[in-house]
Parts: C-alpha cells; structure tokens; sequence
C-alpha cells in the first residue's frame, strides 16, 4: 500500500466540489450536486490542461443538448432512443477532438432524460450548473504550488552526476583502472526524465508562457549526456594507458570541477584546442595498440568539444 497522503490539488478538489455545490443548492438549482462534478472533473495537473478541459467538456455539452432535444422531442423519452442518439452523439464529440467532455456531457444528457421534457427552464439550469461548476473549478485551478526549490534541487543533482562521472573517467585516464560501476549514468537519465516532466507542468502552468528556462536546461544536458553515454565505452575500455591520456585527464579533472548552470563553456573549449596542439606535438604512435588507445582519445576530445558547443548554446540560469 502507499503512503496515504493528501495533496493539494485533493485539497482543491474537495474545496471546489463544495463551494460548487453549495452556490448551486443556495441558487435553487435542480440537480445542484452536479455543479460539484463538473467541478471536479475542471480540477487538472496544470492550468492550460484545466483550460483545455472546460472547452472540451462546454463544446460536448452544447452537442449533448442539441441532440437531446432533436432525438427526445421528435422520437421520445425511451431507452432505446437515448442508445441511439449515444450512438450518433460519441462518433461526434471524438470526430471534433472533444472525446474528454463526454462524461459531464452525459450527466446534461441523463438531466434532461430524467425529466422527460425539454423546456427553457431546463436549458438555464443546465447552463448553470456549467457555469457554476466549471467557473469554480477554473478558480480553484488556478492556485499552483512554486515548484523553483524542486527544479534547482534536479539541477544541482544532475549536476553532481555529471562532476562524478567526469571524475571517473579523468582517474581512469590517469590510472587506467576501472572499478566504477557507472550507475551515476542510470541515475542521471532517471533525473533527466523527472526534472523534464517537471519543468514543462510548470511551463503548462503559465498560459502565456511558451518554453522554461529549466526545460531548457534539462533538455541541454540531456544531448550532453547522449554524448557521453556514446563515448563512455571507447575510452574506458583503452588497451593501453599512452602518454596523451594525462593531457585527457587534467583537462576532465578541471571540467568536473565546473559542471554548473552558468556558461563557461567557450573557455573550457579553449582549453580544449590547447589539448589538441600539445596532442598533436606528441610523439606518433609505434605501435598498433597505441595508434588504437590515440585515436580513441582524440575522437574523445572531439565529442568533448561537441559537449561543450551544446553548452555554449545554452544562455544559463
């Protein structure tokens, strides 16, 4: 069993559904505990999803009315008809995009069927009970805890992944063993995804907003990590440690030092060509294992530099 918890869009939930009920019951309105449903199902993970769904849900109900009142008038109040006109009724609300509405859209269509005769009185009050429902659940909707503290809480974690594994990789270089497991890599695609999931609710959140700082930012160390994860296995698995490795290591040494959500990326790529002329004023290889464990590094430090320019791109927090 999970932990039982409550959250704060149960808390919105409950609130809503009773300020909904309770101005529905206070106006007279028959089938008032409605006003609560809709209300509830308004109540969405993020701003523009509850947006979305009262659109849905008002477009489905206009639908339900229409053709209540054309198959229950003309045909009658009977199971049969009201099969037949679900029939017709659910190809259309999903043919216009607006499948979602079809719950509350039903809770008009069973009103109106229940009372077995289409009047104007009953048309205001379908509406507003929709008025009232969804207007609540908008408003109450609209209340979104600050998620900031978690998205830096990702960042800092993702960024310490990153400062170990270039840690790792820079002792290897040095040493040339390998007892690392490499779960940092695991664990930091795991992040990634949570981090991006996050950062685009909030993004979901704002209804004028159209990107996040943070989703940018997780999406660049996503491409970065890409990069890693494909070069990993080559210069881990060097079979000689060559003298250029050192030059490879210090340069890994100093970047973990760095990892951050500010841009210094055109520096360390500076360093970077410094590591390509002394690489390339070393000695040539005697040996074919030798010119095997170079050209890895030097693909190495190529990648290294793709890493960088992606960074580079990215404006900072």
């Amino acid at each position: 069993m999970k932990k039982f918890s409550i959250g704060y869009r149960t808390l919105k939930t409950a609130l809503g559904a009773s300020v909904a009920i309770a101005i529905a019951q206070y106006c007279n309105l028959d089938f008032f505990t409605a006003a609560g449903i809709l209300t509830v199902l308004s109540v969405q993970p993020t701003k523009k999803k509850s947006l979305h769904a009262v659109y849905t849900r008002v477009v489905a109900s206009a639908i339900a009315m229409i053709l209540a009142y054309v198959f229950f008038e003309i045909f009658g109040y009977n199971p049969v008809i009201l099969g037949i006109m679900l029939v017709v009724f659910i190809p259309t609300i999903v043919s216009i995009g607006v499948i979602a509405g079809f719950v509350s859209s039903a809770v008009i269509i069973m009103h109106i069927y229940a009372e077995a005769h289409f009047t104007l009185a009953l048309f205001y009050n379908e509406l507003a009970l929709m008025a009232i429902g969804y207007t609540v659940g908008l408003v109450v909707n609209m209340y979104m805890p600050d998620i900031q503290k978690e998205l830096d809480w990702y960042r800092r974690e993702i960024e310490s992944l990153y400062k170990k594994i270039f840690s790792e990789i820079a002792k290897y270089l040095k040493e040339g063993d390998m007892l690392w497991d490499g779960h940092e890599l695991v664990k930091a695609v795991e992040i990634l995804n949570k981090a991006k999931a996050l950062a685009f609710q909030d993004v979901e959140n704002h209804l004028t907003r159209k990107k996040n700082a943070y989703y940018v930012y997780f999406d660049m160390r996503e491409q970065q990590l890409e990069i890693i994860e494909r070069v990993l296995p080559k210069i881990t698995a060097l079979p000689v440690i060559v003298q250029q490795a050192e030059l490879v290591a210090v340069f890994m040494e100093e970047l973990s030092e760095h990892v951050h959500s500010g841009n210094t990326a055109s520096h360390f790529r500076e360093k970077l060509n410094e590591v390509k002329v002394e690489f390339a004023n070393m000695p040539l290889p005697n040996d074919h294992q030798t010119f095997i464990a170079m050209a890895a590094l030097y693909q190495f430090i190529e990648e290294m530099d793709a890493y960088l320019a992606i960074k580079q791109s990215f404006k900072g927090l």
